[in-house]
């Protein structure tokens, strides 16, 4: 059995940050009147630094999970125009189709659990039409060359944000 995937810091502050919101919630305050007013002072603002920090690493976090989805969803769009490129391409651009739409779902509900998603989804904007069979394959190099090197990128992206 493999080990679990390593969670980023990013991720992981998001979650203990959840986890300890829970917590205060449920842990009542009492008077703080034995406590120094200059030690009431420093712990206010470095809560307050906490909290700047912490938005503004969400923030990053929330940028690269929208850019990510945003160009696996414009490639969902890019293999569907390809539909029909040429019957022995069929089923692994079917294969291609699926694991570009499962990783975008991914993207979106791990967006939607840590409360980044935008209100609605993206739509499709309008797709080429390859005409032509031979449209069709100058457009399947081009869109799985292109492919290729954004994945590349997210996963070097996606690999920084594990690291610890």
């Amino acid at each position: 059995m493999s080990p679990e995937p390593a969670l980023s810091p990013a991720l992981q502050l998001l979650l203990w940050h959840s986890a300890l919101w829970t917590v205060q919630e449920a842990t009542p305050l009492g008077p703080a009147s034995s406590l120094p007013q200059s030690f009431l002072l420093e712990c206010l603002e470095q809560v307050r630094k906490i909290q700047g920090d912490g938005a503004a690493l969400q923030e990053k976090l929330a940028g690269c999970l929208s850019q990510l989805h945003s160009g696996l969803f414009l490639y969902q769009g890019l293999l569907q125009a390809l539909e029909g490129i040429s019957p022995e391409l069929g089923p692994t651009l079917d294969t291609l189709q699926l694991d570009v739409a499962d990783f975008a779902t991914t993207i979106w509900q791990q967006m939607e659990e840590l409360g980044m998603a935008p209100a609605l989804q993206p739509t499709q904007g309008a797709m080429p039409a390859f005409a032509s069979a031979f449209q069709r394959r100058a457009g399947g190099v081009l869109v799985a060359s292109h492919l290729q090197s954004f994945l590349e990128v997210s996963y070097r992206v996606l690999r920084h944000l594990a690291q610890p």
